[in-house]
């Protein structure tokens, strides 16, 4: 509550002082405090996405290679991959392949980033077993939604069938 004295002028009746009550509401949202690896070999998109994921509280670590992901998802044990499929070296399908075979990264889920917008090759990364498919350039409100839901139904069934 704030409160603020002023003076306010009634007609014919000249000035008065006046305390006026001012009340103000903040929602205040829980930030999720979530890990994220981010596995993106373009620097400003994964920049893009660590301030998005940044303001909403989720925390983050990064790389620019498949590799170096498979070796952070193990150190770290991420709740969340986002993978971009097009990276040098070793693609983002044959490292979901690799964190699939692996008994502790097998369960995180990971979500595809990438720009092919191709039937085809949207079909083929889904059917490779990410648990969602984000393209570039994000909408980022879209993409928020996206990180959430995967999230929630990772909590919900902790076990990867």
């Amino acid at each position: 509550e704030v409160c603020r004295d002023a003076w306010r002028t009634h007609p014919g009746s000249g000035r008065t002082w006046q305390r006026f009550h001012f009340h103000f509401y903040a929602t205040i949202k829980t930030m999720s405090n979530e890990l994220i690896l981010i596995i993106e070999d373009d620097e400003k998109s994964r920049k893009l996405v660590r301030d998005v994921l940044g303001l909403k509280g989720y925390r983050t670590v990064e790389t620019d290679n498949a590799e170096e992901g498979l070796r952070l998802a193990q150190q770290h044990k991420p709740a969340l991959i986002l993978m971009d499929i097009h990276l040098p070296g070793m693609n983002g399908i044959e490292a979901l392949q690799s964190l699939r075979r692996e008994a502790t990264t097998s369960a995180i889920p990971v979500i595809a980033v990438t720009a092919s917008v191709m039937n085809n090759e949207q079909h083929q990364i889904m059917s490779a077993g990410f648990d969602a498919l984000e393209r570039k350039p994000l909408s980022i409100a879209d993409f928020l939604k996206t990180v959430r839901r995967v999230l929630d139904q990772a909590m919900e069934s902790p076990v990867r069938k």
